[in-house]
Parts: structure tokens; sequence; C-alpha cells
């Protein structure tokens, strides 16, 4: 084996190469015959070279462990210490010369920063736009949470680069939605099941989450009486109730303006139709029109109109319900504290004194809080928790102030989102519920939204009906928003468990349930064994969705009046009146004669010519089931239905085709997740 190396010494060039001869290396010069030999292996001492350092830690010469001389650093004249290789004690972390980290970010750096991440996130070809949506709700999450004060800003931001609104400074401003939004996206969970919700609902960008797995485990303190108690039997004495619903009185009406108006709410000065922005195509009637709410002229007209009609001059009703909505549909830079506070006075001082001495049982609807359709949970806690508490303290001074509630109603009112209960001396109970904490519309609905009683609201209602139970009374549930009908409306979690407490409770303490909200006359029943078996046999309770005074959108104004077994609490007949709409322009240029409220129907007769039942015997969920059987195979039956939905409106569609099953399906489904599930959608609204 031979190695050769070469390598240049000022001009002279030698070129070395070893033999191995032996054991001995030969070296020899190739310009000269001098060759030297050396060993071929060499053994080192085994003592370290102490003479290499002057200085050390420890012994060099020991053998337990590795020498440690001491350094000096020729360039600072330091000495490093013995801990920098101490073998035992090695040092963590070098806490001397970190790494920095950037500047601490202003907040309006923080709102640049987020724009551009977000406006980047929305092009990237790698996200779904599920994910786009919920990694923009991320961004605007950290901002909320860092620079709440630039919340506001990113909203505008946002709304003007992807053309959300026309006029983004007037839906998302700061005296608007822009402090909500911050409010939800700093304490929803935007990257899961929240962020879904909200990206589905506002935005459409994400699929609709289903619903949650429902643990039950410990909701209910006894489990469903087997048998039943026996039913209370009937008494055939009658109670008349007046049920009134989303009244939307406008105090702005304008007599004359656009009635026919291209966006917004129409019969306001500013109001116009694009074909003529200077002159009203279709002027407002001082009564009212299809696309306005509800002028004074109107309002006081129906309710000088109930007594005469339903018998009630001289002794008034039994009670009245008022299953929500006092105020107009304004935009949000148009709604006020004031203008809830003004309305709620307004109303309620015109029941008290038009409708007779018996009380009134009402419940907020999502046009009664300011902004409209909100509700904040109070676990959010501190002020944001309470920040809708002017308007319980408000309604229920007022409703205290007519004699309408006791004081423990009232005390629990106050704190709890203008929620009550109420045992009347009669025996019934009855229990409002604030329906916006279940409502779609409601941007803090989304907070936590995978659990169904964020607000603890169901809570109370489960506790109120275990005491009614345990004294063997009867409950009438009031509220706004319909926990069913075709799922539109409400979210799934909270209606999901809605329906399994009232299957707890049913048929022997709940009698009758009573929403407002969709203008229409509707109707839902709740079957036991949540609607996996829907007969006559299953079928439990009912709700019944009370026609709207306001003619908005397109319908006829309308009430009804239940007659009530006083024993029972089980409604005996319903009748519903009706004004037609379309003759109120007619009347603007006299003053002998306002709008003419006529009798529309009787249920039982409408509804119950094939089915056979007693004159006396109550429309509970079995005869309604029955009704739905009848609609099945005689489809006349449903267009009888759907003229009473829309309440006789001349603009009132047809109800042909898939509507049938559809709105059959929607008729018995008491929850928003079995509407989703078992019905098909776009059949729900005659407007």
């Amino acid at each position: 084996m031979s190695i050769k190396i070469r390598y240049l010494l000022g001009l002279a060039t030698l070129a070395w190469s070893w033999h191995y001869q032996g054991s001995d290396f030969v070296l020899a010069a190739t310009d000269s015959t001098t060759t030297s030999t050396v060993p071929s292996s060499y053994a080192v001492p085994g003592a370290f070279p102490t003479s290499l350092y002057s200085h050390y830690y420890n012994n060099p010469t020991a053998t337990s462990a590795q020498p440690q001389p001491v350094i000096s650093d020729p360039v600072t004249h330091e000495i490093f210490p013995f801990s920098l290789t101490d073998s035992h004690n090695i040092p963590q972390y070098d806490t001397v010369d970190p790494h920095p980290l950037p500047p601490k970010a202003s907040s309006q750096k923080l709102l640049q920063r987020a724009v551009v991440q977000i406006k980047s996130i929305a092009v990237n070809p790698m996200f779904s736009t599920c994910a786009r949506c919920q990694a923009s709700l991320e961004v605007a999450k950290f901002l909320a949470l860092a620079a709440p004060e630039q919340g506001t800003n990113l909203a505008l931001a946002l709304c003007e680069y992807f053309n959300y609104s026309s006029s983004c400074e007037k839906s998302f401003g700061p005296l608007v939605m822009g402090p909500i939004l911050t409010q939800v996206v700093s304490f929803a969970d935007v990257g899961g099941y929240d962020g879904q919700s909200i990206c589905s609902q506002f935005l459409g960008l994400c699929p609709a989450p289903a619903a949650t797995t429902l643990n039950l485990t410990g909701w209910f303190a006894k489990p469903k009486p087997n048998p039943l108690p026996p039913p209370k039997q009937p008494s055939g004495q009658l109670l008349k109730v007046l049920h009134l619903s989303d009244l939307h009185i406008d105090p702005r009406y304008a007599n004359g303006a656009e009635a026919n108006c291209t966006s917004g709410l129409c019969c306001r000065e500013n109001a116009y139709n694009s074909l003529s922005p200077q002159t009203p195509l279709v002027p407002a009637s001082r009564y009212g029109s299809f696309h306005c709410d509800s002028p004074y002229s109107l309002i006081t007209s129906v309710l000088e109109a109930i007594p005469p009609l339903t018998g009630t001059e001289s002794t008034g009703f039994d009670f009245t319900m008022f299953t929500g909505d006092m105020l107009a549909h304004d935009p949000e830079n148009q709604q006020s504290r004031a203008l809830n506070e003004y309305s709620e006075v307004v109303l309620y001082d015109l029941f008290k004194r038009m409708l007779g001495p018996g009380p009134t049982y009402a419940t907020l609807g999502n046009h009664d809080t300011c902004l409209p359709d909100l509700a904040s949970p109070l676990s959010l806690g501190g002020a944001l928790g309470q920040q809708f508490s002017w308007l319980y303290d408000h309604v229920t001074a007022l409703w205290e102030q007519e004699g309408w509630l006791p004081a423990a109603s009232v005390e629990f009112s106050r704190a709890h989102y203008a929620a009550y209960m109420v045992k009347r001396a009669d025996g019934l109970r009855v229990i409002s519920l604030d329906t916006n904490l279940w409502y779609r519309s409601n941007y803090f609905n989304y907070i936590n939204s995978s659990e169904p009683d964020v607000s603890g609201m169901l809570r109370f209602l489960t506790d109120e009906l275990q005491d009614a139970e345990d004294a063997g009374d009867r409950v009438w549930i009031i509220g706004h928003v319909v926990s069913g009908w075709d799922g539109s409306n409400s979210l799934l979690n909270p209606t999901n468990l809605f329906y399994q407490i009232v299957d707890r409770f049913s048929p022997h303490v709940i009698a009758n349930i009573f929403w407002g909200h969709t203008h229409e006359d509707q109707l839902s029943i709740f079957y036991a064994n949540n609607g996996t078996n829907m007969s006559a046999e299953t079928a439990q309770t009912v709700s019944w969705t009370g026609p709207s005074v306001t003619p908005l959108t397109n319908l006829n104004s309308g009430f009804r009046v239940y007659e009530v077994d006083s024993a029972t609490f089980e409604v005996i007949e319903a009748y519903t009146w009706k004004s037609y709409v379309n003759d109120y322009p007619a009347l603007d240029s006299q003053t002998q004669f306002g709008p003419t409220f006529e009798f529309e129907y009787s249920t039982r007769e409408a509804y119950g010519g094939n089915i056979t039942w007693g004159a006396t015997d109550p429309l509970n969920a079995t005869w309604w089931h029955l009704v739905t059987e009848q609609m099945e195979v005689d489809p006349t039956l449903m267009q009888v239905f759907n003229s009473y939905q829309g309440k006789g409106s001349i603009l009132t569609p047809p109800c042909t085709g898939e509507c049938i099953p559809a709105r059959i399906c929607y008729i018995r489904s008491g929850s928003a997740s079995i509407a989703k599930h078992n019905c098909p959608s776009g059949h729900g609204s005659v407007q």
C-alpha cells in the first residue's frame, strides 16, 4: 500500500511516498536518496498532558473525570466559569443572551395585519370555503382578545372588502353590530362547532353542523310517572283567552309614503321604489299595507274591535297572551333603547285600557330588544352578561305596574331574561320563556352552541314543570320563536332539549304551548320518544302559533280567541278573526269607517268534519294528528289550512305538490332538529 503526498514549499516541490516495509514506514524524497524510518504505531502516555494549561478546576490527572482546564477568552479577557462545562450540573437555557422578540404591535398594526391575513386566507386554494371562513374567524378572535377596540373596525373593513352590505357603517358600525360581533368571536370556539355554525348561518360558507348528542343523565329529578296520574276531569265551564301576537307598532309610519319600496321597511318617508324614486307608486294607507308594519291606527282599530267581536265588552277576558314583538322592523341604525321603552309603554297601556281587567301574560320577541334578535347569556359574567338587564327591568316593571305579575314572578323576571312563572288563582301555571335564547339570528347563541342550555332557561323550565307535577297542576308555556315548524327559526340543540322536556311532562302537566314570530297561523305536534313513531296514540302536546296583527309581509291582520275548560285547561275551541288589508286604501278618503275585522273560522268546524270526536272533547294533540291524517287523504283540507295560514290574504300562494306533505311534516315537527331531519325545506311560509 502506498500514499503519495504532494505539497508546495517555496519554489521546490517535494513528493513523498510511504512504502510499507515490514514493521516500519520508509519515507523517501523524490529529489533525494535520503530515507528515514518511523514507527507504525504509537502509544500515548496515560496521564493527561497537564502542561497544556496552567490552571484547572479539578485534578487533571484523575481517572474518574475529564479534566476541566481554566480557559480565558483572549477577546473579552474573561474566564469561562466551571459551571459552563460541569458534567454533573449541565446548564439549561441561556438566559444571558436570548433571541430577541419582535416589537409589540400597536392595536392599529394588529388590525392591519388581521385584515391582510384574512384576505390571504380568503384566496388560499388549499382551503375549502368552510376552512377559509373558520380560519378567518380565528384571526378575528385573536384581534378581539388582544385589541377589542379594533373589532368594529375589522368588521367594517371586511364588510367593505367582501361587499357584505351596501351600507357597512349602518350595519356593522360601533353603535350597531360591531361590538356585538367582537364579543361573540372573543368568546366563541370559532375553530370548532361555534365557528362552523356561524359560517353556516350567517355566511353560508359551511355545512350546518348536526345536533350534538343529548345527554339527559341527571337532567330530570324524577322519571316520568308510569302509569301517568289520572287526567283531570272537565268542568264544563269555559274560560275565554285572547291570543295576540306580533303587533309591530310603527310610530314612524308615514301616510302616503311608498308602500311598495325596493328595500328596507316601507311606509317611511325615506322609503322609495327604484322605478319611481320621487313619487310613490303605492301610497301607504293610514291603516296599513302589505309591506309595512302596523301604524297607530291599525293597532287601536284591532284593540277596539276585539271586545265587541268576542263578547267581552263588559267582562273582559279571563286573561290575554301576548307572544311577543312589539317594535317595528327598523334597521339596526334606527333602533334605540328609548324606542324600545316607548313601544312597551304604549302597547301595554293600550292592552290594559282597551281589553278589560284580565291580566296579560307577555313574552319577549326578537324585535323587543335593542339591537333586535339579541339576548346575552348571564354566563358571560359582569357587564357583558347584564347588558340587556335594562330591558328586563323595564318590561317587568311595566307588567308589575299593570298588575299582571305577582311579586315573586317580578323578582325572578328581572334577573332571568324576563322569563317567569305565574300560578293563577284557578290553578293554571303560565310559564313565559325568552326564546331569543334559541333564535338562530341571535349572535350570542353561537357561544358554546354545542351546549343545549347555555343560558339556564331550560333548567328553569324543567324545575318549574317538576314543581307543577308534584303539585298536580297543569301548565301553559308561552314564548315567541317557534321551537319547530320548518326548522328555519330556532337552533337544533336547545329545541332538541326542549322537545325532551315536553315529552317528559306531557300530556299530564303541559296542557298547551303558544308561540308567535312567523306572523302566520301555524301549529306543531309533539310526540312521545322524540317523534320516532308519529301517531294519534303517541301525540302528546300541541303548540299554537298565533296570527300577527301586522300585515308584514303580504298578510292580513288577525287575532285568535280560545275557549278553554277551566279544570283541564285544554282548548275546546279556537276562533280566528281577520281584516282584509287590501281594503284599507279605500278608507283613506273618509273618517266614517275604519278597518273591518270579521270572523274567519272555527278550528273545530274547519278541520274536524271527518273526524269522530266528541262535541266537547279538546282540540288536543291526538285530534290534530287525526287532522294531519285527513290532510294526507284529502289535499283540499291543506288548501283550507294554507288559506288560513295567511289569514285569507289575496297574496297567499297555493300549496300544491311537494308543499302538501312538507306542511304536514312541519305540523308534526315540534323541534328544529326533527324538522331538519324529516322534512323538505322551502315550504314553511306563505309570505
